[in-house]
């Protein structure tokens, strides 16, 4: 397990406001203690700091698990599309087995939904943003196997700013399910 301390966060690349108040408030505390009270004040931290201390399994059950927070929203408003949805089942594929096969098509499902996101952008704001989540939760799929692990942070981030919309538990639902995963690997 990472311990968060100032190296460690120096390290991350951690914005400025952040060290410092991380400095002021956290040092000292076990990393649940630290994320908790960065929830507490900035949900944007506490979820920055939650996708860099997860291994990758963990990054994509976290950007799957806030995604599904919120795909509702959007099969209210189109029920008949189950791309956003066959997105996040695409990803959840590669969490079981994380082969180039179940990777390409998180990947290829992701495209299927930027292109729902595209669509529907003007129609109705709430609708089409639960979409791009679902899109989101599958990249990482891909994203995580190839690239950074941004793409975990960005589906847990904009699903909640999303959710925010409609209900603000789903901030709260999002971190206290990363401080879960977190728990399970300490």
């Amino acid at each position: 397990m990472k311990k968060i301390t100032r190296d460690f966060l120096r390290k991350q690349e951690a914005c400025e406001d952040g060290y410092k108040w991380w400095c002021k408030n956290c040092e000292g505390l076990s990393n649940i203690e630290q994320i908790k009270k960065l929830a507490q004040h900035r949900f944007d931290w506490a979820n920055w700091l939650i996708v860099r201390i997860l291994n990758h399994k963990q990054r994509l059950q976290y950007a799957v698990f806030a995604a599904e927070q919120v795909i509702d929203i959007y099969e209210k408003k189109y029920p008949n599309d189950n791309r956003p949805r066959k997105a996040i089942e695409a990803a959840k594929k590669c969490i079981k087995r994380n082969s180039k096969y179940n990777i390409d098509a998180a990947y290829n499902a992701a495209a299927a939904v930027a292109a729902v996101y595209a669509a529907y952008a003007d129609a109705d704001y709430d609708a089409c943003y639960a979409s791009y989540y679902a899109c989101a939760a599958a990249y990482t799929a891909y994203d995580a196997a190839y690239y950074a692990d941004d793409a975990a942070y960005t589906a847990a981030y904009d699903a909640a700013a999303c959710a925010v919309n409609v209900d603000n538990k789903y901030e709260k639902d999002i971190i206290n399910y990363g401080i879960k995963l977190i728990e399970v690997k300490e």
